[in-house]
Protein backbone atom coordinates (compact mmCIF):
# COMPACT_ATOMS: atom_id res chain seq x y z
CA UNK A 1 0.00 0.00 0.00
CA UNK A 2 1.26 3.47 -0.63
CA UNK A 3 2.53 6.20 1.73
CA UNK A 4 -0.62 8.19 3.29
CA UNK A 5 -0.32 11.68 3.01
CA UNK A 6 -1.08 14.08 5.69
CA UNK A 7 -4.47 16.37 4.86
CA UNK A 8 -3.71 20.08 4.34
CA UNK A 9 -4.76 22.18 7.37
CA UNK A 10 -8.68 23.26 6.96
CA UNK A 11 -9.24 20.67 4.74
CA UNK A 12 -10.67 18.47 7.12
CA UNK A 13 -13.00 21.22 8.27
CA UNK A 14 -14.96 21.35 5.33
CA UNK A 15 -13.70 23.13 1.54
CA UNK A 16 -14.59 26.55 2.43
CA UNK A 17 -12.50 26.89 4.72
CA UNK A 18 -9.47 28.14 3.24
CA UNK A 19 -6.77 27.83 6.10
CA UNK A 20 -3.44 26.97 4.68
CA UNK A 21 -4.46 27.94 1.15
CA UNK A 22 -3.01 30.30 -1.15
CA UNK A 23 -6.16 31.76 -2.15
CA UNK A 24 -7.06 33.07 1.04
CA UNK A 25 -4.68 35.85 0.71
CA UNK A 26 -7.26 36.99 -2.18
CA UNK A 27 -10.39 35.50 -1.35
CA UNK A 28 -11.43 35.86 3.06
CA UNK A 29 -11.57 38.73 5.12
CA UNK A 30 -12.20 42.47 5.00
CA UNK A 31 -8.51 43.13 3.22
CA UNK A 32 -9.82 41.10 0.18
CA UNK A 33 -12.68 42.99 -0.69
CA UNK A 34 -11.03 44.64 -3.87
CA UNK A 35 -10.24 41.37 -4.91
CA UNK A 36 -13.85 39.73 -4.58
CA UNK A 37 -14.59 43.03 -6.25
CA UNK A 38 -12.95 41.50 -9.36
CA UNK A 39 -14.34 38.41 -9.19
CA UNK A 40 -18.08 39.65 -9.23
CA UNK A 41 -17.09 41.57 -12.00
CA UNK A 42 -16.48 37.77 -13.74
CA UNK A 43 -19.91 36.90 -12.61
CA UNK A 44 -18.93 34.55 -9.78
CA UNK A 45 -20.37 34.06 -7.21
CA UNK A 46 -19.95 34.07 -2.86
CA UNK A 47 -19.77 30.70 -2.64
CA UNK A 48 -17.26 30.41 -5.73
CA UNK A 49 -15.22 32.52 -4.10
CA UNK A 50 -15.43 30.65 -0.79
CA UNK A 51 -14.02 27.50 -2.24
CA UNK A 52 -10.74 26.59 -3.28
CA UNK A 53 -9.30 27.97 -6.80
CA UNK A 54 -7.93 25.95 -9.12
CA UNK A 55 -5.52 26.51 -11.78
CA UNK A 56 -6.29 25.22 -15.55
CA UNK A 57 -3.29 26.08 -17.70
CA UNK A 58 -3.51 24.70 -21.16
CA UNK A 59 -0.89 25.23 -23.91
CA UNK A 60 -3.91 26.36 -26.46
CA UNK A 61 -3.20 28.20 -29.73
CA UNK A 62 -3.58 27.97 -33.29
CA UNK A 63 0.00 27.26 -34.24
CA UNK A 64 -0.70 23.47 -34.75
CA UNK A 65 -2.95 20.57 -34.41
CA UNK A 66 -0.82 19.38 -31.30
CA UNK A 67 -2.66 22.28 -28.84
CA UNK A 68 -5.88 22.63 -31.12
CA UNK A 69 -8.44 20.20 -28.93
CA UNK A 70 -7.40 21.92 -25.18
CA UNK A 71 -9.88 24.42 -24.76
CA UNK A 72 -12.47 21.15 -25.76
CA UNK A 73 -10.79 19.58 -23.29
CA UNK A 74 -10.41 22.52 -20.99
CA UNK A 75 -13.78 22.91 -20.36
CA UNK A 76 -14.23 19.26 -19.24
CA UNK A 77 -12.11 19.93 -16.32
CA UNK A 78 -13.70 22.66 -15.33
CA UNK A 79 -16.75 20.84 -14.98
CA UNK A 80 -15.20 18.28 -13.09
CA UNK A 81 -13.73 21.24 -10.63
CA UNK A 82 -17.07 21.96 -10.40
CA UNK A 83 -18.86 19.23 -9.66
CA UNK A 84 -16.66 18.48 -6.51
CA UNK A 85 -16.34 21.64 -5.09
CA UNK A 86 -13.94 23.67 -6.47
CA UNK A 87 -14.11 27.02 -8.36
CA UNK A 88 -11.84 26.76 -11.76
CA UNK A 89 -9.88 29.34 -13.25
CA UNK A 90 -8.57 28.74 -16.73
CA UNK A 91 -5.75 30.72 -18.49
CA UNK A 92 -2.93 29.59 -21.22
CA UNK A 93 0.46 29.14 -21.53
CA UNK A 94 2.51 29.88 -24.84
CA UNK A 95 3.86 27.02 -26.66
CA UNK A 96 6.49 26.42 -29.94
CA UNK A 97 5.28 23.81 -32.36
CA UNK A 98 8.63 21.69 -33.20
CA UNK A 99 7.47 20.52 -36.16
CA UNK A 100 7.03 24.28 -37.99
CA UNK A 101 9.92 25.77 -35.80
CA UNK A 102 11.82 22.94 -37.63
CA UNK A 103 14.68 23.32 -40.08
CA UNK A 104 15.51 27.02 -39.46
CA UNK A 105 15.85 29.92 -36.93
CA UNK A 106 12.85 29.30 -35.54
CA UNK A 107 14.01 25.81 -33.52
CA UNK A 108 16.36 28.07 -31.17
CA UNK A 109 12.83 28.73 -29.41
CA UNK A 110 11.87 25.60 -28.68
CA UNK A 111 13.52 24.26 -25.83
CA UNK A 112 13.49 28.01 -24.37
CA UNK A 113 9.88 27.59 -24.91
CA UNK A 114 9.74 24.54 -21.72
CA UNK A 115 11.21 27.27 -19.75
CA UNK A 116 8.97 30.08 -20.15
CA UNK A 117 6.09 27.57 -20.32
CA UNK A 118 7.53 26.50 -16.56
CA UNK A 119 7.99 29.96 -15.60
CA UNK A 120 4.65 31.67 -16.94
CA UNK A 121 2.56 28.92 -15.16
CA UNK A 122 4.25 29.60 -11.82
CA UNK A 123 3.93 33.59 -11.96
CA UNK A 124 0.22 32.80 -13.13
CA UNK A 125 -0.22 30.40 -10.06
CA UNK A 126 1.90 32.74 -7.52
CA UNK A 127 0.13 35.96 -9.06
CA UNK A 128 -3.37 34.98 -8.65
CA UNK A 129 -2.90 32.43 -5.23
CA UNK A 130 -4.44 29.27 -7.19
CA UNK A 131 -4.22 25.86 -5.02
CA UNK A 132 -4.34 23.36 -6.90
CA UNK A 133 -3.45 22.80 -10.53
CA UNK A 134 -4.66 20.93 -13.62
CA UNK A 135 -2.14 21.02 -16.52
CA UNK A 136 -3.13 20.50 -20.03
CA UNK A 137 -0.50 20.26 -22.85
CA UNK A 138 -0.26 18.96 -26.47
CA UNK A 139 3.33 19.96 -28.35
CA UNK A 140 6.85 18.57 -27.13
CA UNK A 141 8.01 20.94 -24.79
CA UNK A 142 5.10 21.80 -23.38
CA UNK A 143 4.82 18.76 -21.62
CA UNK A 144 7.60 18.69 -19.08
CA UNK A 145 7.23 22.49 -19.15
CA UNK A 146 4.10 21.93 -17.26
CA UNK A 147 5.29 18.84 -15.04
CA UNK A 148 7.83 20.85 -13.66
CA UNK A 149 5.47 24.17 -12.70
CA UNK A 150 3.52 21.27 -11.25
CA UNK A 151 7.06 20.29 -8.69
CA UNK A 152 7.91 23.93 -8.74
CA UNK A 153 4.65 25.16 -7.09
CA UNK A 154 4.31 21.76 -5.32
CA UNK A 155 0.50 22.27 -5.06
CA UNK A 156 -2.12 19.31 -5.77
CA UNK A 157 -1.61 18.56 -9.19
CA UNK A 158 -2.84 16.63 -12.19
CA UNK A 159 -1.14 16.41 -15.79
CA UNK A 160 -3.40 15.87 -18.71
CA UNK A 161 -2.50 14.94 -22.25
CA UNK A 162 -3.96 16.76 -25.04
CA UNK A 163 -3.59 13.71 -27.46
CA UNK A 164 -1.98 11.92 -29.89
CA UNK A 165 -3.43 12.31 -33.76
CA UNK A 166 -4.34 10.00 -36.02
CA UNK A 167 -2.21 8.79 -39.47
CA UNK A 168 -3.71 9.31 -42.86
CA UNK A 169 -3.84 7.08 -45.34
CA UNK A 170 -1.53 7.07 -48.75
CA UNK A 171 -0.80 3.99 -50.95
CA UNK A 172 -3.02 2.06 -48.82
CA UNK A 173 -0.88 2.05 -46.24
CA UNK A 174 -0.45 4.51 -42.77
CA UNK A 175 1.03 7.50 -42.91
CA UNK A 176 2.33 10.39 -40.37
CA UNK A 177 4.45 13.32 -40.56
CA UNK A 178 7.74 11.54 -40.42
CA UNK A 179 7.33 10.16 -44.27
CA UNK A 180 6.67 13.49 -44.92
CA UNK A 181 10.47 14.91 -43.69
CA UNK A 182 12.13 11.89 -44.95
CA UNK A 183 10.29 12.22 -48.25
CA UNK A 184 12.87 16.20 -48.64
CA UNK A 185 15.77 14.27 -48.75
CA UNK A 186 13.97 11.72 -51.07
CA UNK A 187 13.02 14.75 -53.30
CA UNK A 188 16.58 15.74 -53.15
CA UNK A 189 17.70 12.32 -54.34
CA UNK A 190 15.82 12.49 -57.05
CA UNK A 191 14.03 9.27 -55.84
CA UNK A 192 10.04 10.62 -55.87
CA UNK A 193 8.49 13.34 -57.22
CA UNK A 194 7.46 16.72 -56.14
CA UNK A 195 4.02 15.21 -56.72
CA UNK A 196 4.68 12.49 -54.45
CA UNK A 197 6.17 14.93 -51.92
CA UNK A 198 2.92 17.42 -52.25
CA UNK A 199 0.28 14.04 -51.70
CA UNK A 200 2.05 13.02 -48.33
CA UNK A 201 1.96 16.20 -47.01
CA UNK A 202 -1.60 16.15 -48.02
CA UNK A 203 -2.38 12.94 -46.51
CA UNK A 204 -0.32 12.98 -43.48
CA UNK A 205 -1.92 14.95 -40.61
CA UNK A 206 -5.82 14.24 -41.17
CA UNK A 207 -6.57 15.10 -37.61
CA UNK A 208 -6.08 17.35 -34.45
CA UNK A 209 -3.70 16.04 -31.65
CA UNK A 210 0.68 15.73 -31.43
CA UNK A 211 2.71 13.55 -34.11
CA UNK A 212 1.58 9.97 -34.12
CA UNK A 213 4.64 8.19 -32.80
CA UNK A 214 6.26 7.58 -30.14
CA UNK A 215 7.95 10.63 -30.45
CA UNK A 216 8.47 13.60 -27.95
CA UNK A 217 4.84 14.30 -26.82
CA UNK A 218 3.91 10.65 -27.16
CA UNK A 219 7.08 9.69 -24.74
CA UNK A 220 6.24 12.09 -22.71
CA UNK A 221 2.86 11.55 -22.21
CA UNK A 222 4.15 8.36 -21.27
CA UNK A 223 5.84 9.52 -18.84
CA UNK A 224 3.30 11.56 -17.48
CA UNK A 225 1.56 8.15 -16.19
CA UNK A 226 5.11 6.21 -15.48
CA UNK A 227 5.88 9.21 -12.99
CA UNK A 228 1.83 9.19 -11.16
CA UNK A 229 1.08 12.51 -12.02
CA UNK A 230 -1.73 11.63 -14.53
CA UNK A 231 -4.50 9.43 -14.65
CA UNK A 232 -3.61 5.80 -15.57
CA UNK A 233 -4.87 5.26 -19.05
CA UNK A 234 -5.20 9.41 -20.09
CA UNK A 235 -1.85 9.46 -22.27
CA UNK A 236 -3.57 7.51 -24.66
CA UNK A 237 -6.98 8.49 -26.48
CA UNK A 238 -6.81 10.24 -29.62
CA UNK A 239 -6.90 14.19 -29.32
CA UNK A 240 -9.74 13.68 -31.80
CA UNK A 241 -11.84 11.63 -29.61
CA UNK A 242 -14.41 13.02 -27.53
CA UNK A 243 -13.47 10.23 -24.90
CA UNK A 244 -10.79 12.19 -23.72
CA UNK A 245 -13.61 14.79 -22.43
CA UNK A 246 -14.02 11.82 -20.29
CA UNK A 247 -10.33 11.98 -18.69
CA UNK A 248 -10.64 16.27 -18.34
CA UNK A 249 -13.39 15.92 -16.22
CA UNK A 250 -11.78 13.20 -13.76
CA UNK A 251 -8.90 15.02 -13.13
CA UNK A 252 -10.82 18.21 -12.60
CA UNK A 253 -12.40 15.68 -9.55
CA UNK A 254 -9.54 13.84 -8.82
CA UNK A 255 -7.42 17.39 -8.00
CA UNK A 256 -9.90 18.44 -5.75
CA UNK A 257 -9.85 15.17 -3.79
CA UNK A 258 -5.85 15.59 -3.73
CA UNK A 259 -6.59 18.86 -2.27
CA UNK A 260 -8.64 17.33 0.34
CA UNK A 261 -6.03 14.63 0.90
CA UNK A 262 -2.61 17.10 0.74
CA UNK A 263 -1.17 14.70 -1.72
CA UNK A 264 1.09 16.81 -3.53
CA UNK A 265 3.72 16.49 -6.74
CA UNK A 266 6.65 16.02 -4.44
CA UNK A 267 4.98 13.34 -2.56
CA UNK A 268 4.94 11.63 -6.24
CA UNK A 269 8.04 12.50 -7.97
CA UNK A 270 10.83 10.84 -6.51
CA UNK A 271 13.80 9.42 -7.82
CA UNK A 272 12.09 6.11 -8.04
CA UNK A 273 9.26 7.77 -9.83
CA UNK A 274 12.33 9.29 -11.93
CA UNK A 275 13.65 6.04 -12.44
CA UNK A 276 10.19 4.54 -13.54
CA UNK A 277 9.40 6.85 -16.22
CA UNK A 278 13.22 6.67 -17.97
CA UNK A 279 12.10 2.76 -17.91
CA UNK A 280 9.04 3.41 -19.86
CA UNK A 281 11.29 5.12 -22.46
CA UNK A 282 13.74 3.14 -22.83
CA UNK A 283 11.23 0.09 -22.69
CA UNK A 284 9.30 2.13 -25.96
CA UNK A 285 12.13 3.23 -28.04
CA UNK A 286 10.86 6.98 -26.90
CA UNK A 287 12.41 10.43 -27.14
CA UNK A 288 16.16 11.29 -26.70
CA UNK A 289 14.81 14.41 -25.24
CA UNK A 290 13.53 12.36 -22.52
CA UNK A 291 17.42 12.50 -21.37
CA UNK A 292 16.74 16.83 -20.88
CA UNK A 293 13.27 16.79 -19.71
CA UNK A 294 13.74 13.81 -16.75
CA UNK A 295 16.47 15.79 -15.24
CA UNK A 296 14.97 19.28 -15.54
CA UNK A 297 11.44 18.17 -13.42
CA UNK A 298 14.22 16.36 -11.46
CA UNK A 299 15.58 19.73 -10.78
CA UNK A 300 12.07 20.89 -9.73
CA UNK A 301 11.90 18.33 -6.63
CA UNK A 302 15.73 19.12 -5.29
CA UNK A 303 16.18 15.47 -6.91
CA UNK A 304 20.20 15.30 -8.34
CA UNK A 305 19.16 13.21 -11.51
CA UNK A 306 21.22 13.86 -14.53
CA UNK A 307 21.85 12.26 -18.07
CA UNK A 308 23.97 9.85 -16.17
CA UNK A 309 21.49 8.85 -14.29
CA UNK A 310 18.69 7.93 -16.80
CA UNK A 311 21.15 6.17 -19.40
CA UNK A 312 22.06 3.71 -16.47
CA UNK A 313 17.82 3.18 -16.69
CA UNK A 314 18.12 2.90 -20.17
CA UNK A 315 20.82 0.48 -20.29
CA UNK A 316 19.38 -1.93 -17.85
CA UNK A 317 15.40 -1.97 -18.79
CA UNK A 318 14.46 -4.18 -22.21
CA UNK A 319 12.90 -2.48 -25.47
CA UNK A 320 9.57 -4.43 -25.82
CA UNK A 321 7.59 -1.03 -27.34
CA UNK A 322 7.53 -1.86 -31.37
CA UNK A 323 6.13 1.38 -32.06
CA UNK A 324 8.01 4.51 -34.13
CA UNK A 325 10.05 5.10 -35.45
CA UNK A 326 12.65 2.65 -34.66
CA UNK A 327 9.76 0.04 -34.69
CA UNK A 328 5.90 -0.64 -36.85
CA UNK A 329 3.22 0.75 -34.37
CA UNK A 330 1.80 4.21 -33.61
CA UNK A 331 0.22 5.83 -30.35
CA UNK A 332 -3.13 5.05 -31.43
CA UNK A 333 -2.28 1.23 -32.02
CA UNK A 334 -0.96 0.92 -28.14
CA UNK A 335 -4.08 2.63 -26.97
CA UNK A 336 -6.67 0.39 -29.22
CA UNK A 337 -4.24 -2.45 -27.28
CA UNK A 338 -4.17 -1.39 -23.79
CA UNK A 339 -2.65 1.69 -23.92
CA UNK A 340 0.21 2.73 -21.54
CA UNK A 341 -0.76 0.89 -18.68
CA UNK A 342 0.07 -2.49 -20.43
CA UNK A 343 3.65 -1.31 -21.18
CA UNK A 344 4.05 -0.50 -17.61
CA UNK A 345 2.28 -4.40 -16.29
CA UNK A 346 4.66 -5.70 -18.65
CA UNK A 347 7.64 -4.19 -16.71
CA UNK A 348 6.12 -4.35 -13.61
CA UNK A 349 5.87 -8.17 -13.94
CA UNK A 350 9.44 -8.04 -15.44
CA UNK A 351 11.02 -6.59 -12.29
CA UNK A 352 11.53 -3.08 -14.07
CA UNK A 353 9.96 -0.44 -12.01
CA UNK A 354 9.28 0.46 -8.60
CA UNK A 355 5.19 -0.49 -8.05
CA UNK A 356 5.34 1.53 -4.66
CA UNK A 357 5.49 4.75 -5.77
CA UNK A 358 2.14 7.27 -5.12
CA UNK A 359 0.07 8.37 -7.91
CA UNK A 360 -2.08 11.00 -8.32
CA UNK A 361 -4.76 8.19 -7.70
CA UNK A 362 -4.03 7.92 -4.31
CA UNK A 363 -2.89 4.34 -4.99
CA UNK A 364 0.48 3.30 -5.99
CA UNK A 365 1.83 2.33 -9.41
CA UNK A 366 1.27 -1.78 -8.69
CA UNK A 367 -2.19 -0.98 -6.84
CA UNK A 368 -3.32 1.08 -10.19
CA UNK A 369 -2.02 -2.06 -12.58
CA UNK A 370 -3.43 -4.57 -10.05
CA UNK A 371 -6.33 -5.64 -12.88
CA UNK A 372 -4.03 -4.75 -15.65
CA UNK A 373 -3.45 -7.60 -18.54
CA UNK A 374 -1.44 -7.51 -21.71
CA UNK A 375 -3.34 -9.25 -23.95
CA UNK A 376 -2.05 -11.77 -25.92
CA UNK A 377 -3.26 -11.62 -29.32
CA UNK A 378 -1.33 -8.37 -29.86
CA UNK A 379 2.58 -7.70 -30.79
CA UNK A 380 2.97 -4.09 -30.21
CA UNK A 381 3.88 -5.21 -26.50
CA UNK A 382 6.46 -7.78 -25.85
CA UNK A 383 7.25 -9.56 -22.26
CA UNK A 384 10.17 -8.64 -20.84
CA UNK A 385 11.50 -12.55 -21.02
CA UNK A 386 11.11 -12.28 -24.76
CA UNK A 387 12.13 -8.53 -25.62
CA UNK A 388 12.90 -6.87 -29.03
CA UNK A 389 16.06 -6.29 -27.52
CA UNK A 390 17.30 -6.58 -23.63
CA UNK A 391 18.85 -3.21 -23.31
CA UNK A 392 16.56 -0.38 -23.64
CA UNK A 393 15.59 1.84 -27.27
CA UNK A 394 17.99 4.79 -26.25
CA UNK A 395 21.71 4.68 -24.78
CA UNK A 396 23.93 6.53 -23.08
CA UNK A 397 27.65 7.34 -24.35
CA UNK A 398 30.52 8.98 -22.75
CA UNK A 399 34.68 9.12 -23.71
CA UNK A 400 37.20 11.71 -24.70
CA UNK A 401 34.52 13.52 -27.08
CA UNK A 402 31.89 13.72 -23.96
CA UNK A 403 32.75 13.19 -20.64
CA UNK A 404 30.08 14.71 -19.56
CA UNK A 405 27.86 12.27 -21.77
CA UNK A 406 25.64 11.99 -25.03
CA UNK A 407 22.68 10.12 -26.07
CA UNK A 408 21.39 8.20 -29.05
CA UNK A 409 18.37 6.12 -30.19
CA UNK A 410 18.96 2.63 -30.84
CA UNK A 411 15.97 1.47 -31.15
CA UNK A 412 15.46 -0.41 -33.90
CA UNK A 413 19.18 0.00 -35.37
CA UNK A 414 21.18 -3.14 -36.83
CA UNK A 415 24.64 -0.94 -36.61
CA UNK A 416 25.25 -0.33 -33.03
CA UNK A 417 29.45 1.05 -33.85
CA UNK A 418 30.42 3.45 -36.15
CA UNK A 419 33.90 4.56 -36.51
CA UNK A 420 34.73 7.27 -39.39
CA UNK A 421 36.26 10.57 -40.33
CA UNK A 422 34.86 13.48 -38.94
CA UNK A 423 33.17 16.67 -41.20
CA UNK A 424 32.73 19.66 -39.52
CA UNK A 425 29.90 22.08 -39.93
CA UNK A 426 29.57 25.10 -36.77
CA UNK A 427 25.66 25.24 -37.59
CA UNK A 428 23.09 22.75 -38.76
CA UNK A 429 22.23 25.15 -41.87
CA UNK A 430 25.59 24.03 -42.86
CA UNK A 431 25.49 20.51 -43.31
CA UNK A 432 21.61 20.64 -44.21
CA UNK A 433 22.73 22.48 -47.42
CA UNK A 434 25.52 20.09 -47.23
CA UNK A 435 23.18 16.90 -47.48
CA UNK A 436 20.97 18.54 -49.95
CA UNK A 437 24.14 18.74 -52.41
CA UNK A 438 24.77 15.00 -51.16
CA UNK A 439 28.34 17.05 -50.06
CA UNK A 440 29.20 14.12 -48.14
CA UNK A 441 30.98 10.39 -48.19
CA UNK A 442 28.82 7.29 -46.66
CA UNK A 443 31.16 6.04 -43.19
CA UNK A 444 31.74 9.75 -42.67
CA UNK A 445 30.38 11.53 -39.53
CA UNK A 446 28.85 14.66 -39.71
CA UNK A 447 29.73 17.05 -37.09
CA UNK A 448 27.37 19.86 -36.04
CA UNK A 449 28.74 21.96 -33.26
CA UNK A 450 28.01 25.40 -31.95
CA UNK A 451 23.76 24.10 -31.40
CA UNK A 452 23.83 23.34 -27.71
CA UNK A 453 21.79 25.01 -24.76
CA UNK A 454 24.22 28.13 -24.55
CA UNK A 455 25.87 28.21 -27.86
CA UNK A 456 22.75 27.97 -30.43
CA UNK A 457 21.41 29.86 -28.53
CA UNK A 458 18.39 27.07 -27.75
CA UNK A 459 19.89 23.35 -28.68
CA UNK A 460 18.12 23.36 -32.10
CA UNK A 461 16.09 19.51 -32.71
CA UNK A 462 17.87 18.17 -36.67
CA UNK A 463 15.13 16.03 -37.90
CA UNK A 464 14.87 18.12 -40.82
CA UNK A 465 18.61 16.99 -41.32
CA UNK A 466 18.18 13.49 -39.82
CA UNK A 467 15.31 13.20 -42.10
CA UNK A 468 17.39 14.01 -45.08
CA UNK A 469 20.03 11.56 -44.37
CA UNK A 470 17.50 8.56 -44.39
CA UNK A 471 15.16 10.21 -47.64
CA UNK A 472 18.78 9.52 -49.25
CA UNK A 473 19.13 5.85 -47.56
CA UNK A 474 22.45 7.33 -45.60
CA UNK A 475 20.87 6.94 -42.43
CA UNK A 476 22.72 4.36 -40.76
CA UNK A 477 25.49 4.59 -43.44
CA UNK A 478 26.71 7.75 -42.15
CA UNK A 479 26.68 8.92 -38.29
CA UNK A 480 26.32 12.32 -36.87
CA UNK A 481 27.11 13.82 -33.34
CA UNK A 482 26.16 17.15 -32.15
CA UNK A 483 25.88 19.31 -28.92
CA UNK A 484 22.33 20.09 -30.31
CA UNK A 485 19.55 17.34 -30.14
CA UNK A 486 17.05 15.66 -32.03
CA UNK A 487 13.27 15.41 -32.93
CA UNK A 488 11.90 12.13 -31.12
CA UNK A 489 10.93 11.13 -34.74
CA UNK A 490 14.94 11.01 -35.80
CA UNK A 491 16.33 7.37 -36.55
CA UNK A 492 19.61 6.45 -37.71
CA UNK A 493 23.34 6.86 -36.14
CA UNK A 494 22.56 10.12 -34.57
CA UNK A 495 24.17 10.84 -31.38
CA UNK A 496 23.26 14.31 -29.50
CA UNK A 497 23.34 16.22 -26.41
CA UNK A 498 27.13 15.99 -26.57
CA UNK A 499 28.39 17.42 -22.98
CA UNK A 500 30.41 19.78 -22.61
CA UNK A 501 29.16 21.76 -25.73
CA UNK A 502 31.51 23.70 -28.02
CA UNK A 503 30.53 26.61 -26.33
CA UNK A 504 31.24 25.88 -23.32
CA UNK A 505 34.35 24.25 -24.13
CA UNK A 506 34.36 20.80 -24.49
CA UNK A 507 35.82 18.95 -26.76
CA UNK A 508 33.56 18.78 -29.33
CA UNK A 509 34.70 22.26 -30.05
CA UNK A 510 38.02 21.15 -31.03
CA UNK A 511 37.05 18.42 -33.49
CA UNK A 512 39.11 19.11 -37.16
CA UNK A 513 38.10 17.42 -40.39
CA UNK A 514 39.70 14.29 -40.88
CA UNK A 515 39.77 13.50 -37.41
CA UNK A 516 38.60 9.60 -36.43
CA UNK A 517 35.65 9.53 -34.45
CA UNK A 518 34.57 6.15 -32.76
CA UNK A 519 30.77 5.21 -31.56
CA UNK A 520 30.07 2.34 -30.03
CA UNK A 521 26.41 2.01 -28.07
CA UNK A 522 27.17 -1.55 -26.83
CA UNK A 523 30.05 -0.19 -24.72
CA UNK A 524 28.46 3.35 -24.05
CA UNK A 525 31.53 4.75 -25.76
CA UNK A 526 32.15 7.90 -28.01
CA UNK A 527 35.76 8.77 -28.32
CA UNK A 528 37.95 11.28 -30.57
CA UNK A 529 40.86 9.88 -31.91
CA UNK A 530 43.31 12.54 -30.99
CA UNK A 531 46.29 13.07 -28.82
CA UNK A 532 45.86 14.69 -25.47
CA UNK A 533 48.48 16.77 -26.51
CA UNK A 534 47.67 18.14 -29.77
CA UNK A 535 43.62 18.92 -28.35
CA UNK A 536 45.66 21.13 -25.60
CA UNK A 537 47.36 22.82 -28.53
CA UNK A 538 44.02 23.06 -30.40
CA UNK A 539 42.25 24.55 -27.27
CA UNK A 540 45.25 27.31 -26.88
CA UNK A 541 43.62 28.60 -29.95
CA UNK A 542 40.43 28.11 -29.51
CA UNK A 543 37.61 30.74 -29.00
CA UNK A 544 33.83 30.64 -28.93
CA UNK A 545 32.10 31.62 -31.52
CA UNK A 546 30.00 34.59 -31.16
CA UNK A 547 26.26 34.12 -31.96
CA UNK A 548 24.05 36.43 -33.30
CA UNK A 549 21.94 36.94 -30.22
CA UNK A 550 23.25 39.97 -28.13
CA UNK A 551 20.06 40.79 -26.83
CA UNK A 552 16.48 39.67 -26.19
CA UNK A 553 14.80 36.49 -25.10
CA UNK A 554 17.74 33.87 -26.29
CA UNK A 555 20.48 36.21 -25.19
CA UNK A 556 19.02 35.76 -21.40
CA UNK A 557 18.20 32.29 -21.88
CA UNK A 558 22.12 32.12 -23.08
CA UNK A 559 23.03 33.75 -19.70
CA UNK A 560 21.63 31.53 -17.18
CA UNK A 561 21.33 27.83 -19.29
CA UNK A 562 23.00 25.20 -17.59
CA UNK A 563 24.76 21.69 -19.22
CA UNK A 564 22.90 19.31 -21.57
CA UNK A 565 23.61 16.85 -19.04
CA UNK A 566 21.55 18.45 -15.85
CA UNK A 567 18.55 18.94 -18.22
CA UNK A 568 19.57 22.21 -19.67
CA UNK A 569 18.23 24.13 -16.91
CA UNK A 570 17.84 27.89 -16.11
CA UNK A 571 17.60 28.27 -12.17
CA UNK A 572 18.94 25.70 -9.25
CA UNK A 573 15.40 24.35 -8.50
CA UNK A 574 14.01 23.19 -5.08
CA UNK A 575 17.42 22.00 -3.84
CA UNK A 576 17.93 26.07 -3.49
CA UNK A 577 14.60 27.65 -2.39
CA UNK A 578 13.70 28.52 0.92
CA UNK A 579 10.02 28.05 0.94
CA UNK A 580 7.49 26.03 -1.22
CA UNK A 581 4.24 28.05 -3.23
CA UNK A 582 2.35 26.03 -1.64
CA UNK A 583 2.72 26.77 1.78
CA UNK A 584 2.84 30.61 1.06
Amino acid sequence: MGRRVRAKPGARRGRRDKTGLPSRHVSVGAASAPHRAFYYAMGMTEAEIAQPFVGVATTWNEAAPCNITLHRQAEAVKKGVKAAGGTPREFTAITVTDAIAMGHQGMKASLVSREVIADSVELTMRGHCYDALVGLAGCDKSLPGLMMAMVRLNVPSVFLYGGTNLPGRHNGQDITLLEVFEGVGELSKGTISRAELNARERASVPTSGSCAGQYTANTMASVSEAIGLALPGSAGPPASYDSRDAYGENAGQVVMRLLSQGLRPRDIVTKKALENACAVVAATGGSTNAGLHLPAIANEAGIKFGLSDACRIFRRTPYIGDLKPGGKYLMVDLWRAGGVPIVLKALLDGGYLHGDCLTVTGKTLAENLANVRVPADQDIVHSTSRPLSRAGGLAGLKGSLAPEGAIVKIAGMKRLAFSGAARVFEREEDCLKAVFARAYKEGEVLVIRNEGPKGGPGMREMLSTTAALYGQGMGEKVALVTDGRFSGGTRGFCIGHVSPEAAAGGPIGLVENGDIIDIDATKGTLHLRVSASELKSRRAKWTARKTEYGSGVLWRYAQTVGSAAWGAVTQPGAAAETHTYADI
